[in-house]
């Protein structure tokens, strides 16, 4: 993404990340209303680049209100599904949505 971006290491982990909750490593910043940092207007900045969590949106994580600002649309999966997808993209089995 840095170089997509045009800018350094350095300068992607300043502007874009913050330490995850468990303060055990990096995890993207949100803007100030929840939305992704790369969203810009209804486009993604860095949508030719994007790690597999973005290619995961809106189905396995979102925002609130996403659907106002982004085109996404969101795909109804059947539990059986969902678990799946969820197993894929983090290796985390879940037992049901909450």
């Amino acid at each position: 993404m840095t170089a997509h971006l045009g800018i350094s290491d350095e300068a992607f982990i300043r502007d874009y990340t913050r330490l995850n909750g468990t303060r055990s490593g990096l995890a993207l910043q949100d803007k100030p209303n929840g939305e992704c940092i790369f969203l810009d207007g209804n486009d993604c900045r860095v949508n030719p680049v994007k790690p597999q969590q973005c290619r995961n949106f809106p189905n396995l994580w979102n925002f609130p209100r996403f659907e106002e600002v982004c085109r996404a649309k969101k795909v109804m999966l059947e539990d059986a599904e969902y678990e799946l997808a969820i197993l894929k993209a983090t290796g985390l089995a879940v037992n049901a949505r909450s």
